[in-house]
C-alpha cells in the first residue's frame, strides 16, 4: 500500500471526501521502540471533532484521532469478482427480501419497515434501501414507535462491503446509540456447479409446502403458527426438501428450503440432524434443490451465512460460494 510522493507520507483526504472509499495510514496504538502503523481500508464515513471514522468490509467502525493519522488517500472500489455471477447489492437485496417476506410491511420513504410476530430478524426489521424522507433522528423514533406498537424490539438491517452499501448508515446508527447484534455474510456462486455436485440425491424429497415433517426439523421456532408458515411459504417459486430419517414418523434426517426468483435461486433453512451429519447430507439437499432451480430458468445462487458459522461457511466454501457482501442487523442499545 503506497502512501508517498517524494519518499513523505502524506495525508490526501479531507472531509469532503465523506462516503468516499480510503485506505489510511495510522500510528499504532502502545508503546514501542519506534513508530509502527495500522493500515485501514474501507468507506470514510464521518471525520468531526478531529476524529476520523472508517467503515470496513466487515461492518467495523474504526475512530482514529486526527492528529494520529499519518497518510491516507482515496482508493477505487473493490476489484471485480473473480468468479460467479456479476451482481450488484440492490438487485441482491431486493431478492434475499422477495425470499423471505414478513406478515406485514410499510414504506418510511424509500425504508419498508416488516414484521412477522418475531419469526427472525430478516422478517422483523427494516431493509433502509434509499432515503427514510425524514432526519434520521426523526426517521429512527418513527421506526421504534412502528415496533414498540407491535411488541416487537426496534431492528434495521443495513449492508457493508460492496459498491453501494450503507457503511455511512451504519456510522450514523452508532452515533444513535444502536448497536450492531449479529453480522452475516451474503454469498453468491454459478448454479450449475452446485447441480453437478457429486452427490446422492436418491433420497430427497422435493414438495411446494413444508409438512409436518419438514417443520419438525427445522429450529427456528417452538410453534409453527400462521406467521411462521406465512414467511417460510413466501416468495415467487418455492421449494422445500427433506431427507427421511431413520423411522417413518421421526423428523427429517436433513431439510432445506430454495426459493427461485428469475435467474436467482436463493439457498435457506439447511439443517441437518446432529447424528445424521458428516454423511454429506447437506450437499444432497443443496444438490437437489440446485438442479430444480436449474429446469426453472434459474443460473445463479445466493445464500446467507452467520460469520461465526465455521462449518456451513467451509462446506459453502467447497461448492464455490463467495462472499459478495454483509449484512448486519441494529438495534437501539
Amino acid at each position: 500500500m503506497e502512501f508517498t510522493i517524494g519518499g513523505r507520507l502524506e495525508v490526501r483526504i479531507t472531509p469532503a471526501d465523506v462516503g468516499k472509499r480510503v485506505s489510511v495510514r495510522r500510528v499504532a496504538d502502545g508503546p514501542s521502540e519506534g513508530p509502527k502503523f495500522t493500515d485501514t481500508v474501507g468507506v470514510l464515513t464521518s471525520w468531526d471533532d478531529e476524529v476520523v471514522s472508517v467503515t470496513t468490509r466487515s461492518g467495523e467502525v474504526v475512530r482514529i484521532a486526527e492528529s494520529a493519522l499519518v497518510a491516507g488517500k482515496v482508493v477505487p472500489a473493490a476489484p471485480a469478482r473473480r468468479r460467479g455471477p456479476a451482481a450488484s447489492f440492490g438487485e441482491l437485496a431486493l431478492a434475499t427480501a422477495r425470499a423471505w417476506q414478513p406478515v406485514e410491511s410499510e414504506l418510511l420513504g424509500d425504508w419498508r419497515l416488516r414484521a412477522a410476530g418475531g419469526f427472525t430478524r430478516r422478517a422483523n426489521s427494516v431493509l433502509p434501501l434509499g432515503d427514510p424522507g425524514l432526519p434520521l433522528g426523526e426517521a429512527l423514533g418513527r421506526v421504534r414507535r412502528w415496533y414498540g406498537e407491535r411488541g416487537l424490539p426496534a431492528c434495521i438491517q443495513t449492508a457493508t462491503g460492496a459498491e453501494g452499501t450503507q457503511e455511512r448508515l451504519c456510522a450514523e446508527l452508532e452515533e444513535h446509540g444502536w448497536r450492531r447484534e449479529v453480522t452475516a455474510e451474503v454469498r453468491i456462486a454459478a448454479l450449475a456447479p452446485v447441480g453437478d455436485l457429486d452427490a446422492d440425491v436418491s433420497a430427497v424429497r422435493t414438495a411446494r409446502e413444508a409438512d409436518d415433517a419438514w417443520l419438525s426439523r427445522y429450529q427456528r421456532f417452538e410453534t409453527p403458527g400462521p406467521h411462521v408458515l406465512k414467511v417460510l411459504g413466501s416468495g415467487p417459486s418455492v421449494w422445500f426438501a427433506s431427507v427421511p430419517g431413520e423411522g417413518p414418523e421421526g423428523p427429517p434426517a436433513a431439510i432445506g428450503r430454495c426459493v427461485v426468483d428469475g435467474r436467482w435461486a436463493g439457498f435457506m433453512a439447511v439443517e441437518v440432524a446432529p447424528e445424521h451429519r458428516r454423511r454429506g447430507l447437506a450437499t444432497a439437499v443443496m444438490t437437489a434443490l440446485a438442479r430444480t432451480a436449474l429446469d426453472e430458468g434459474a443460473s445463479a445462487a445466493w445464500l446467507q451465512v452467520e460469520a461465526d458459522n465455521e462449518g456451513a461457511r467451509a462446506l459453502y466454501d467447497g461448492m464455490g460460494f463467495a462472499t459478495h457482501h454483509r449484512y448486519h442487523h441494529f438495534r437501539p442499545a
